[in-house]
């Protein structure tokens, strides 16, 4: 049906081309001369020959040649053009009479009339019917004239006659007086230059018109020739391209009839005087001409217009049916999507907050959508109005409508099952968190139930009220069948939904069953406390005693006649009454650790309810906020600020998302019924929990863009959209609370599980997060050091960072700088390391927020392995020194608490004391492979290395734990602690030290040494009195041994065999044995400022350098002592 209309309407077409062309073409072919006047307008002007518009008496048209003295020297060419133009003029029928020739020859001379005449009948170019000569008027010249004509009658013989006159009366004779001018006598008004102008004007007339029909006929073949284009652009590009060809031909039309009706007016001028004898046949046929043309032009415009208007409709017809058939395919291709995306929509919620989300995902997805669906309906719409409109592609229109119409329905059935179901996984969850709730509402009841004052009456009776009012509420709040609820919600109920509803059940029966069990206890207690006593019948000696007896006061009467029944009865009831006590107490207790469990699963819920809402508010920001950043449709509200910032702006937020959605979520809630293991659970992520610090680094350049694009009009219509009361950056910082709050949650769960399995592993947990915490806040500090040029990884862990008062002494350095430092001190905040201390300035904090952390700036750095310590100065109990390069470089430290000093201190002293023991390690190792590769000695040999030989073999074999005492254990028992004042004696031990402080390295002491050889090589050093730094955690080993940490110091009371020692720990007073090995070198007596030095010196040295502590008021000398 498309094609037969369009090809009727091709057709239609094509008659109205042919007869625009056909008008076109008569215009063309009609009056169509030679010459223009405009052509020979100065050859016109000569008037050596004119038309006035005279006839004769049969019609014939009269040519006047006037008196023209030059008439001679007029060019052949000339005078051809101008009898050709004017023998042009008249029309074809009065020209087919013959034209009367008036030559006027009556002042020029016989022999110029005889030339004229004969150049006349040799050149005119049309049909003659009479020539009349008017000869010269003189009478010389006119006798001359007879009598030459007479004998020259032959050589004018020509095919019409030639009449000689003698007068203008005589011509009268011929021609009226009417069809001449003035000049010959008549009174037919004719005025030369007014004539050319008419005729200038009539034939430019013409000319426009046979343009104007040329134009016509080349822009009705070109539309009639064009095909239809396949696409929007191309057919708007023909569309307008042939507008503005119409509208040209249009204007050109409108200036040809505009030039047609102001020579029409001209003319029309002289018609008005057509009535007077004056006014001419030629002028009437002048105007004649015109009118003809104008009507002509006028058809030509109507048929051009009909045309004109079917081609126009059906370029437009096209142009409609390509828009539509572009909107179609644009809003189809949208549509397939949105079915796509909708059939992924599967996921019905595993949670309340969870099918809230998904419930408003489904809205904002609706909202986004159903622009794309009212499109597809308005352009359905647009497809049944071109139908209306009678377009000629109907065939191809209305399947493509009712297709929209079918995806839109469909669209809108899915979303209506969508929303349906999640309506119905909404009201299950509902029901679940009601039941959960009053779960949680019983635990906390029975949690706040004392037990001590249930024991009474009035309690057990309170509380069993409480319960039962309490349970009255199930009802209501509880789930009352399980298979009701599977076959009510089959629709939506998954493997995980079934799984979900059932421990909820689950949980739901065993607190019922909790409560049942508190019930009848309380009921037992109720009763017990008010049974009445048995009536018993008393004896008659008893009555005269008491008149209300009782077992008790029967069990005290003095009655010689009851004594012996009391006695009988007396080991029985006690036994009674402490059988009761003890199933009181065991029931207080159960009753007890059936409270700590209803709480650690409270603590346990919360836990889990935090992370679901946790991963649920992630997912949010990450679907609301970030995946939008990258949506071709909210591009134009992001400021350019914003683009490619969406790394900066929410960092490693959809890393930290994944884990916890995908392995913390899920593996913590396989600890839903036995919380008290969860410790487990954080210990196997711990590993993860490190990305918390990358995004914690970069949580300043975060919130830098954040202040800058907060206005950003993205960021309110993702807001708007998310229904968040709250901004972004409020969202941001999830993150960092959520990691904080472990710890707590964590505490809260070890407060309740002191005495359970998974203790250990929850301190062990607890730990590790605040270990994360700290290093996530020394990180923080760490990346605001400014100008250091090396790589801070290679300096090894950040341990420790804070700000101190320092003082600087320097050997080398100039005596007023070394006064000036003593006594004004530098704000320097120190970075400790495990291979470097780092001396950083702090800046001013400047901005909000993160903004506001401040910056360091790099001063300068100390080796570890070069450093040493003074842990107390005198004077004051915040100041340590640490010194450099034997003290060639001293930094007095004074720390804000003396408990910050000391944790710093203890810190540099593992440091220091581990690269002791690895210097240690590596000497034995070199000795080791030194010994081996030499010869074994004799076995008679005292050398030292037999010696050597014999305690390397014994350190073999405790290779596996040189620090341990289970080596020492297993073969045989610990020595017996020494008797009290049988310890070491200060005269025959004593090390005596000076007053000054006692210094420490950690280089590797002297193997080949007299000392050492006497002491047997390389066995276990002989120690001396006095305090010790444990160098290596000791936890194993029999009741005599001490447990010791690494960095505890200890002081030696007695040297036992087997490289054991026994010691005391001056903090707890505790002693026992421990390894020689695990102890470091001698610390100074108690009375001097302990130091210690990690600087390596030449091998089989090692340094002890004695100083005394400076004061405040000036500096003591210095001296090294190498040992």
């Amino acid at each position: 049906m498309t094609v037969s209309r369009l090809s009727l309407l091709c057709r239609d077409l094509w008659a109205l081309w042919l007869l625009l062309k056909a008008g076109a073409d008569e215009i063309m072919h009609q009056d169509i001369v030679p010459l223009c006047a405009a052509d020979i307008q100065d050859q016109l002007k000569k008037r050596f020959a004119y038309l006035s518009g005279g006839r004769g008496q049969d019609g014939s048209p009269v040519i006047t040649f006037p008196d023209y003295p030059a008439f001679s020297e007029i060019p052949d060419k000339e005078f051809q053009n101008v009898m050709t133009y004017l023998t042009s003029i008249p029309s074809l029928q009065d020209a087919g009479i013959g034209f009367i020739l008036v030559i006027d020859r009556r002042r020029d001379k016989w022999t110029s009339v005889k030339a004229s005449v004969l150049r006349i009948a040799a050149s005119f170019p049309a049909n003659l019917q009479l020539v009349l000569v008017l000869r010269p008027t003189g009478f010389f010249q006119r006798t001359l004239s007879d009598i030459a004509f007479k004998f020259n009658r032959d050589d004018f013989k020509m095919k019409v006659p030639v009449i000689m006159l003698s007068s203008v009366p005589d011509l009268h004779g011929y021609i009226d007086k009417s069809q001449l001018t003035e000049d010959l006598g008549g009174t037919l008004d004719y005025c030369h230059s007014r004539w050319l102008c008419q005729r200038t004007a009539i034939e430019s007339f013409a000319l426009m018109v046979k343009h104007t029909a040329q134009m016509l006929q080349s822009f009705g073949t070109e539309l009639a020739e064009t095909e239809l284009p396949n696409d929007v652009q191309s057919t708007s590009s023909v569309l307008c391209a042939h507008t503005e060809k119409k509208d040209k031909a249009k204007e050109d039309l409108r200036l040809a009839l505009k030039e047609g009706h102001s020579v029409l007016e001209s003319l029309g001028e002289l018609q008005a005087e057509g009535s007077e004898p004056g006014v001419n046949q030629d002028q009437l046929d002048n105007q004649a001409t015109v009118q003809r043309l104008l009507a002509q032009l006028n058809e030509t415009e109507a048929a051009f217009d009909e045309f004109w208007a079917k081609h126009q409709q059906k370029l437009e017809q096209c142009l409609q049916l390509r828009h539509f058939e572009q909107g179609f395919r644009e809003v189809k291709a949208i549509l397939d999507a949105v079915c796509q995306k909708i059939a992924t929509f599967t996921d019905i919620g595993n949670s309340l907050a969870h099918v809230e989300h998904l419930l408003r995902d489904l809205a904002s997805f609706e909202e986004k959508s159903g622009v794309s669906v009212e499109r597809a309906r308005a352009l359905s719409l647009d497809g049944e109005q071109l139908i209306e409109n009678k377009h000629y592609a109907v065939d191809s229109i209305r399947p493509k409508c009712q297709e929209l119409r079918h995806l839109c329905d469909q669209f809108s059935a899915e979303i209506v099952r969508r929303r349906g179901l999640l309506s119905k996984s909404l009201e299950l969850h509902r029901r679940l968190e009601t039941s959960l709730k009053w779960c949680d509402e019983g635990i906390y009841l029975l949690a706040s139930q004392p037990v001590d004052k249930c024991q009474s009456q009035d309690g057990a009776e309170a509380a069993l009220q409480e319960i039962e009012k309490f349970l009255e509420t199930s009802a209501e709040n509880k789930i009352q069948e399980l298979n009701t609820i599977y076959k009510e919600y089959e629709s939506i109920l998954n493997q995980d939904l079934m799984e979900h509803v059932r421990k909820v059940f689950q949980k739901q029966a065993s607190m019922e069953e909790v409560f049942h069990r508190r019930q009848a206890s309380l009921k037992k207690l109720a009763a017990r406390q008010t049974r009445p006593v048995q009536p018993v019948a008393p004896r008659p000696e008893a009555l005269a005693k008491s008149p209300c007896p009782s077992p008790g006061i029967r069990r005290g009467s003095e009655n010689s006649s009851s004594e012996g029944g009391a006695l009988r009865r007396g080991p029985y009831r006690r036994a009674k009454s402490e059988m009761s006590e003890s199933r009181q107490g065991r029931g207080s207790a159960g009753e007890e650790e059936e409270s700590l469990a209803i709480l650690r699963r409270h603590v346990m819920s919360e836990l889990l309810d935090t992370e679901r809402a946790y991963v649920e508010e992630l997912l949010c920001v990450l679907e609301g906020y970030a995946a939008e950043m990258d949506n071709p449709l909210m591009a134009h509200l992001l400021s350019t600020g914003l683009h490619n910032k969406k790394d900066v702006l929410f960092g490693n937020m959809e890393e930290i998302y994944h884990f916890h959605n995908r392995i913390f979520l899920r593996e913590l809630e396989n600890y839903i019924d036995c919380p008290e293991l969860v410790g487990r659970c954080f210990l196997e992520r711990m590993e993860d929990f490190q990305i918390y610090e990358k995004y914690c680094q970069n949580k300043p350049r975060s919130e830098s863009l954040w202040r800058q694009c907060s206005d950003c009009p993205f960021f309110q219509e993702c807001q708007r959209k998310l229904d968040h009361k709250l901004s972004l950056d409020s969202y941001l910082l999830k993150p960092v609370q959520r990691i904080t709050k472990y710890q707590l949650l964590l505490k809260e769960m070890l407060k309740y599980s002191k005495n359970c399995e998974g203790a250990e592993d929850l301190q062990e947990a607890l730990s590790s997060i605040l270990g994360i915490l700290k290093a996530v806040n020394d990180s923080m500090h760490l990346i605001a050091i400014t100008g250091y040029d090396g790589n801070l990884g290679d300096l090894g862990k950040l341990l420790m960072q804070g700000s101190f008062s320092v003082w600087t002494d320097h050997k080398r350095g100039h005596t007023k700088v070394k006064e000036l430092a003593r006594f004004k001190p530098m704000q320097r905040h120190l970075f400790l390391h495990e291979k470097a201390v780092l001396f950083c300035k702090k800046r001013e904090e400047n901005g909000e927020g993160y903004e506001k952390a401040p910056s360091y700036s790099y001063k300068q750095s100390l080796n570890m392995a070069a450093v040493g310590i003074t842990e107390n100065v005198k004077g004051d109990a915040k100041k340590f020194e640490i010194w450099y390069n034997a003290r060639e470089e001293v930094y007095i430290v004074q720390a804000p608490t003396p408990e910050i000093k000391a944790a710093w201190v203890n810190e540099i002293r593992k440091v220091l004391t581990s690269q002791l023991q690895a210097c240690r390690e590596a000497s034995q190792h070199r000795a080791l492979e030194q010994s081996q590769s030499l010869p074994l000695p004799a076995p008679t040999s005292t050398s030292p290395s037999r010696g050597n030989s014999r305690n390397l073999k014994k350190l073999e074999e405790r290779k596996t734990d040189p620090l341990s005492l289970e080596g020492y254990v297993s073969s045989a028992p610990l020595p017996k602690p020494p008797e009290k004042g049988k310890g070491w004696s200060k005269t025959s031990h004593s090390l005596e030290a000076p007053e000054d402080d006692g210094g420490w390295s950690s280089a590797e002491e002297q193997v080949n040494s007299s000392d050492a050889e006497e002491d047997g090589g390389l066995g276990l050093k002989k120690l001396v009195p006095g305090k010790y730094t444990v160098v290596a955690d000791h936890e194993k080993g029999g009741p005599d041994a001490l447990v010791v940490r690494s960095g505890d110091v200890v002081e030696l009371v007695q040297q036992g065999d087997q490289g054991l020692w026994y010691v005391r720990d001056p903090t707890t007073g505790k002693e026992g044995w421990v390894p020689a090995s695990s102890l470091s070198v001698q610390l100074g007596p108690s009375g001097s400022a302990q130091c210690l030095s990690s600087s390596e010196s030449s091998p089989g040295s090692a340094v002890l350098s004695n100083s005394s502590s400076c004061s405040e008021g000036g500096q003591a000398p210095f001296s090294d002592l190498q040992g």
